[in-house]
Parts: C-alpha cells; sequence; structure tokens
C-alpha cells in the first residue's frame, strides 16, 4: 500500500450525487475512491473531519493577478495564498491589467514566466481578443489558453481596448474556427454614453450611469453575433436579471450561450452602499435588492454556469476612499478570499444547500473551462478538496486577508462558513510555505 494513501473521513461529503457520510481515499494527488462513512480498509492514516463538510476545492475562472506590470496591485504569490485561504483550489487568470496584457503568445510567456514557482493553487490563463490581434488568436489557442475574452465597453486600461461590432464580428468568426470559447464584458457604450454622468460620491449617481439597459443591449449584440458566427460566447458577472430572458431565448434556438455572476451580486445591493463608498464599485454595479433576488432565482432555476469571483482588487489609493468619489475610484471588488462564505451566508438563509454551493462555485466553472480532473468528490479526480465548518461564524477584518491590499466591502460584515483546511492534488496547502501550485493549459 503506498505510504502516500491517506483517508478523509466526514459525514458531510458532498459528492456528485449529494452529502452523504463517506471515506474519501486519497492516493498520491489523486481521488482514488468514495466509500461509506467508516469502511475504508485499516492501514491507511485517516483524518476524521466529524461534522465538518468536506466540498471538492472550488474553481474560480475570473480572477485579474495584474502581474506582471501592476503587481501593486495584486500578485500570483498573494492572490493565491487568498484563493486557498478560501478554499479556492483553482484560478484562471485573466488577461487584462497586467502589462503587457495576454493578447499575444509572447504575453502569455510573460505571465507564465510570472507565476511560475509563485502560486499556491493550480492556475490556468485567458488569452485577449482585442482590435487588430484576430491573427494572434491561433498561437494563444495552441499555448493552452480556456478562451478569449473581450470587453464591449472601454475596460478601464488603455492596453486592453474593446470590440465594437464589426470586431466582435471578425473575432468571433476566428473563435469559432478554433472551436474556443469567447467570454465577454456586456455592457454598450452606447448605452453608457447616454446614461447621465458619475458626478461624485452618491451611489445612486453611480447607478444611473450603468443603467441595466447597458447590458441587455450588449447582450442582445453578442447573441445576434454568435447567431451569425456560430461562436460559443459566454457572458461575464452578469449584474442585471433582465438579460436571463435573452439567455434563455438564445439557448432555446440552439445557441452554446452562457452566463456567470459573482458573489457580489448575489450578497450585497445597492441599499447596502453609502454614499462615498468607493470599495464598493464595480462595473457593471451591484444593483438593487429585488434585482438580487431575481439572481438568485436565475440561479436557483440553473440559469448560470457558475459563480465566480471576478476578483478585481487595486492599490486602496486607487479605489480613492479619501474622497469617495465614484467618478474617478477604480471599478472592482476585492474577494477571492471570501467567496465561499460570501454565499453560504446568503445562500443558506435563502434555502441554498451545500450541494448547491459545489455545484455553482467547483463543478459548473470546472465544467466551462474543460477542467475534466477538477470540481467534484469523485474516484479520478485530483484530489482538491476543502474542510470547511458551515456554522462557524467570522468578522471580516481586511488586514487578515492574503490578497494584496486590505481593501473590500465585506468588511466588518460577519459572514457564515469557515475554511478550515484546503487541499491541493492530496497535500494540505500552507500558504506560508513552498508554493505547490500547477500552471495549467487547455485539456490538463
Amino acid at each position: 500500500m503506498s505510504s502516500s494513501s491517506f483517508v478523509l473521513r466526514s459525514r458531510r461529503t458532498v459528492t456528485p450525487d449529494g452529502t452523504r457520510p463517506a471515506d474519501v481515499v486519497v492516493t498520491g494527488e489523486t481521488i482514488t475512491a468514495v466509500l461509506p462513512h467508516g469502511s475504508a480498509e485499516p492501514g491507511r492514516p485517516v483524518r476524521d473531519l466529524g461534522d465538518l463538510a468536506l466540498l471538492p476545492g472550488l474553481v474560480d475562472t475570473h480572477v485579474h493577478v495584474n502581474e506582471p506590470g501592476r503587481t501593486e496591485w495584486e500578485g500570483f504569490a498573494s492572490a493565491t495564498r487568498a484563493a486557498a485561504a478560501g478554499g479556492v483550489t483553482t484560478i484562471v487568470d485573466m488577461p487584462l491589467n497586467s502589462i503587457p496584457p495576454t493578447t499575444t503568445a509572447a504575453g502569455l510567456s510573460a505571465k507564465r514566466r510570472a507565476a511560475e514557482g509563485n502560486v499556491h493553487v493550480d492556475v490556468g490563463f485567458w488569452g485577449g481578443a482585442v482590435p487588430g490581434n484576430t491573427a494572434d488568436l491561433a498561437a494563444l489557442h495552441a499555448e493552452g489558453v480556456f478562451g478569449f475574452k473581450s470587453f464591449l465597453a472601454p475596460s478601464g486600461v488603455d492596453e486592453f481596448p474593446h470590440l465594437d461590432g464589426p470586431a466582435l464580428r471578425e473575432a468571433l468568426t476566428e473563435i469559432a474556427r478554433l472551436g474556443a470559447l469567447s467570454i465577454v464584458h456586456a455592457e454598450s457604450p452606447d448605452v453608457l454614453d447616454a446614461a447621465p454622468a458619475v458626478p461624485g460620491r452618491r451611489y445612486r449617481d453611480f447607478l444611473a450611469s450603468r443603467p441595466e439597459d447597458a447590458e441587455s443591449a450588449a447582450v442582445a449584440l453578442l447573441l445576434d453575433t454568435a447567431r451569425a458566427t456560430g461562436a460559443r460566447v459566454h457572458v461575464l458577472h452578469v449584474s442585471s436579471a433582465r438579460v436571463l430572458p435573452l439567455l434563455a431565448a438564445a439557448r432555446a434556438d440552439g445557441l452554446h450561450a452562457t452566463a456567470e455572476t459573482c458573489p457580489h451580486y448575489l450578497c450585497l445591493s445597492a441599499e447596502d452602499v453609502a454614499d462615498g463608498a468607493t470599495a464598493f464599485k464595480c462595473c457593471p454595479p451591484i444593483r438593487e435588492d429585488a434585482n438580487r433576488d431575481l439572481l438568485w432565482k436565475g440561479l436557483a432555476d440553473g440559469a448560470f454556469a457558475a459563480v465566480v469571483s471576478d476578483h478585481s482588487p487595486s492599490t486602496v489609493e486607487l479605489k480613492r476612499l479619501h474622497t469617495g468619489d465614484f467618478a474617478e475610484a477604480w471599478g472592482g471588488i476585492a474577494s477571492l478570499q471570501l467567496g465561499l462564505p460570501a454565499v453560504w451566508t446568503e445562500g443558506r438563509r435563502r434555502g441554498a444547500t451545500l450541494d448547491d454551493l459545489a455545484r455553482w462555485m467547483s463543478a459548473g466553472p470546472a465544467a466551462l473551462v474543460g477542467l475534466d480532473r477538477k470540481g467534484a468528490i469523485a474516484p479520478g479526480r485530483d484530489a482538491d478538496l476543502v474542510a470547511l465548518d458551515p456554522e462557524d461564524t467570522f468578522t471580516v477584518d481586511p488586514a487578515l486577508l492574503h490578497h494584496r491590499n486590505p481593501l473590500t466591502p465585506y468588511a466588518g460584515r460577519t459572514l457564515t462558513g469557515r475554511v478550515v483546511t484546503t487541499w491541493l492534488r492530496g497535500a494540505p496547502v500552507d500558504v506560508a510555505g513552498r508554493p505547490r501550485g500547477r500552471l495549467l493549459r487547455r485539456g490538463d
């Protein structure tokens, strides 16, 4: 018997067939059996978790690491420490906010050099589709990116411009030819330009400047272009429930069109945001509580393929906390370490189960990007696992979080669900120790 074989035993093991008492046998880096509770043959070391829940490691396919180039915002070491501390065992890094962006094979190589040896969890990469780089997409695809991200409105950084209608069609035509996935920030610049300007500190004014119609118009354009090109498309960070009927109709017509939402849209609402509280600024914005209820209904009905963080941090200075000016503040939510307890806190109040949590935040995103060895507690999968105390509560102290800048809209909130241990491919993650994460390619 292999000396690296051991058993994790829990009365709440979250498997694809439901939560049940079980013994999970791990041999080397792989789950080799899921047995009835207490039935593993003698001779293997056993860690009995008791009533702690054992979940598959979370897969977060929407993380902005920003390294190289803007490492003062976030870096691979700090981001992956935060991920592991939050039960996330795999991330897929977004192609913008780094310099260079991941819009060429050379940019991807720069990313990989920065990440190599510095990641505490497994890390994959998205490519970017921007005006003028259509000829670069095939090389990025051959190098193993998981798909291509585009913006339909300005991204906020000059080196990653957005696609207009003709450029979107050109990009999706090539992405369809490659058999790749297009992931899209869907807000319409025409609607945004016609909306009221953002005058300063009042959150309701910022919200008015990013209306729901901006999302609906952009999603309609994306779906029309997908229909014309045959591309597979995925709508990022849906904040407005108005887009859900558009997506449902497209799927009924046979389009491969999926969507995600994020913890901040499910767990926060516009009514929570005080004037000047720029830690809450993101694009598209956190909307009203009635809209949040509709997002939860959509989630329960299967409208979303995944719940992922859109961890988009910046320096404290760029958040303009000293002025509270929403027009000037960087738009992004730092929450990689907190997504699991945030969604569990709100979800359990609404009747969600641990099975739901694993489906939304592990199995769903793993399936989205084709990571067949991730996302489930089942034989043959990587032994990426999380021990969670679903009843324990804690108050969020930004100074104790592992991401680079101590800033989050969850500061001071009491959340339920404490991550006790995270295992990456069979070994507990020590965020103070040597990084053991691997760099992933599509198909791994």
